[in-house]
């Protein structure tokens, strides 16, 4: 075929191939079939860029309406909707405003719990002597903790039932923001579990999430069943499943992602409605594995680490992550894990991919970690008295 050559010819020469009532017996079929074919990519070249509004013209492309054609349009070229173009200049807005100033800069500490933290006394020996630059809020969501620790006393926040894997966990993620920003001193938010520990002294955690310019979120695409497999169409048009992406939900905001979070209905409400456990087909969507991981890949790439400074170990291969017990603790474990310089995600595929890639702080590899989970109660002690050893090297 030298259909290459039909984009070369002059009008000339397109005079001489288009057809002529009085020689119709000199047209060879092929020419026909280039001609045809070059009227057919013009038209979708054209129906592409300038997409039917009206329904008769959207019953030409879809018997059902002009969504299934658009949807699938590059976002610069599909005609958004009233509230995505809302969404978008205040997410603009927000990203090119610079912070407000604040002369006490601080960390706000999130714990999403049942109940009391049975790790408190560990926490309250890495807060000791840094009053002043970090804020304590607690999520309990069945029972009213009993504290140990004078830094959490009356830090409780009003709370709500939490479901696992159900929207309601987003939800949690979002009121203990909410609180967290109506202090202008807090300028980075850390999510964290009841299992969780640290890793390093204050004053490491301090200067490695406050002199970056980052959110610490976990984003990575995995095309397998747990990851895109559980991706709705009923998202579109907002949400495409080429942005779809999935990370753990430990997370580390700056404070103009937080707002950006506090901001969005649009998208949360899509992930409200279509990514939930029991979905059709038979498909288990967890919104606090997808919904930030996606807003973030779509609205602000360059702004997240694609991984999580909260360290989890899936290596038992099972659907919750390792219990760490007792046994279990030593110097040398929190060495292996502070140690870690790469990022690893495998995929969901029965083919399992997996992708490594270097945790850059400020351009420079570093250690990856700065908390870890999940630590069982009976760890306290063992990890009280590891504490002072393991962060001096920090």
């Amino acid at each position: 075929m030298k259909l290459p050559k039909v984009w070369r010819l002059g009008m000339r020469d397109m005079q001489q191939m288009l057809p002529q009532h009085r020689h119709r017996g000199q047209i060879k079929g092929p020419t026909w079939i280039i001609v045809l074919l070059s009227m057919v990519c013009m038209f979708l070249v054209v129906a592409y860029l300038y997409p039917p509004q009206t329904s008769s013209a959207c019953y030409i492309f879809s018997a059902s309406s002009c969504e299934t054609f658009t949807s699938w349009l590059p976002p610069a070229l599909r005609q958004l909707s009233d509230e995505e173009i809302a969404s978008h200049v205040v997410i603009s807005n927000i990203l090119n405003t610079p912070p407000m100033p604040t002369k006490n800069p601080k960390i706000a500490f999130m714990f999403l719990s049942p109940g009391s933290l049975p790790l408190e006394r560990l926490w309250d020996k890495f807060f000791q002597g840094h009053e002043g630059r970090f804020s304590v809020y607690i999520h309990a969501s069945r029972e009213k903790p009993v504290h140990t620790s004078r830094y959490f006393l009356n830090r409780e926040i009003r709370s709500d039932k939490v479901d696992w894997g159900k929207i309601s966990m987003v939800d949690a993620e979002k009121r203990l923001l909410a609180n967290a920003l109506k202090d202008p001193d807090n300028q980075h938010f850390v999510l964290l579990s009841d299992s969780c520990v640290p890793l390093r002294d204050f004053d490491y955690v301090y200067n490695y999430l406050m002199y970056t310019n980052i959110s610490f979120i976990d984003s990575f695409s995995d095309p397998g069943p747990y990851g895109s497999g559980r991706y709705s169409e009923h998202m579109l048009p907002e949400v495409d499943k080429r942005f779809f992406r999935k990370g753990a939900q430990w997370f580390t905001l700056k404070r103009q992602h937080a707002v950006i979070v506090m901001a969005d209905n649009l998208y949360y409400s899509k992930f409200r409605e279509y990514c939930r456990p029991g979905m059709e087909k038979n498909i288990n969507c967890y919104s606090d594995e997808h919904y930030l991981p996606t807003f973030f890949h779509m609205h602000d790439p360059n702004g997240i680490a694609n991984w999580s400074v909260t360290h989890v170990d899936w290596s038992e291969g099972k659907w919750h992550p390792k219990s760490y017990e007792k046994k279990d603790i030593t110097e040398q474990l929190i060495r292996n894990i502070t140690s870690i310089t790469e990022s690893v995600h495998v995929t969901s595929e029965e083919k399992k991919e997996t992708t490594v890639i270097p945790c850059l702080w400020n351009g420079i590899n570093r250690p990856c970690y700065l908390f870890a989970r999940k630590f069982l109660p009976e760890t306290l002690d063992s990890m009280i008295d590891l504490f002072s050893n393991y962060t001096t090297n920090s």
